[in-house]
């Protein structure tokens, strides 16, 4: 039974200030664990919705979003109504402007209220602008003048803003009081950059080519990724390509046929290897996907 079925957040109630996307990524998690979720957005509503408007309406599914001018007293009204409340309340802007909102004593007007605070950097950077884009570049996830392909700060500090609410939920349960976490788009670009830090990936690293079990090969009519790791998968692949194993033997032999041939190939012998797709909408395969969330 998965979780989404239990719903192990159904009674919780979320408001959400959060626009842009790490905010309505983990304000998406949360719902599909059962709560209920409200989106206060400003007036011009959110950018995402502009940029991504397939993405917005996938993370805004099952969720109440409302306009309000929190600038304004009738805005801010509002939203502190929305607080009388709430369990779970998110905010993804400067620590500045959420102070502005007058709501620096939060934790005294509402001792029950969970705070998940997504914030750029932290300590002395906590004012400095930024954007995913620059998270990554500042610890060599992009290789210029290539822009990144996935949003990975802006994707686990979603992540970790879930768990940051499931945790504050369940050291509520235990102490009878709310809390607050901060979560740094920073760190989370920090934390995913480890696997270059340590030597595992980048240009020359084991899993960065320097494994010719673990590459990318041209075939005939595309690419295909061979991730033949371990012992037991690396034997099996040579054995099938009858070939020694070295990055020169699997392109040639892979460029003898075509990619759904390596691919059939792979599903009737357990080969961990599968075709390089394009990620436009027109071509995805959504094999894998997981299932759209139903309300």
């Amino acid at each position: 039974m998965s979780l989404r079925s239990l719903r192990p957040l159904a009674g919780i109630q979320v408001v959400s200030l959060a626009t842009n996307l790490p905010g309505p990524l983990a304000v998406a998690g949360l719902r599909d664990l059962g709560a209920a979720v409200i989106k206060v957005e400003p007036p011009v509503g959110d950018a995402l919705a502009v940029a991504a408007p397939s993405w917005y309406s996938e993370l805004t599914q099952g969720v109440e979003v409302r306009r309000a001018d929190l600038k304004s007293r009738s805005g801010l009204e509002e939203l502190t109504t929305l607080l009388d409340t709430a369990d779970v309340l998110v905010t993804a802007m400067r620590p500045s402007a959420f102070c502005r909102l007058g709501l620096g004593d939060l934790s005294d007007r509402y001792p029950r209220l969970c705070h998940v605070e997504i914030v750029g950097y932290d300590g002395a950077d906590e004012e400095v602008a930024g954007h995913d884009l620059t998270y990554q570049a500042r610890y060599g996830t992009i290789r210029p003048p290539h822009l990144p392909l996935v949003p990975v700060a802006d994707t686990v500090g979603g992540e970790r803003a879930i768990s940051a609410a499931l945790a504050l939920l369940l050291a509520r349960g235990q102490h009878d009081s709310g809390g607050h976490q901060r979560i740094t788009l920073d760190a989370a670009a920090y934390d995913s950059a480890a696997a270059l830090r340590h030597g595992l990936f980048g240009n020359g690293a084991p899993l960065g080519g320097a494994l010719p079990s673990y590459n990318i090969y041209a075939t005939a009519d595309g690419h295909i990724a061979l991730g033949a790791l371990e012992p037991h998968f690396e034997a099996r692949t040579r054995e099938v390509l009858d070939c020694d194993g070295t990055s020169a033997a699997y392109t040639r032999a892979f460029a003898a046929h075509t990619t759904a041939h390596w691919e059939d190939l792979a599903a009737r012998h357990d080969i961990p290897l599968t075709a390089v797709r394009d990620a436009h909408p027109a071509t995805a395969q959504t094999t894998h996907a997981p299932t759209a969330p139903t309300t």
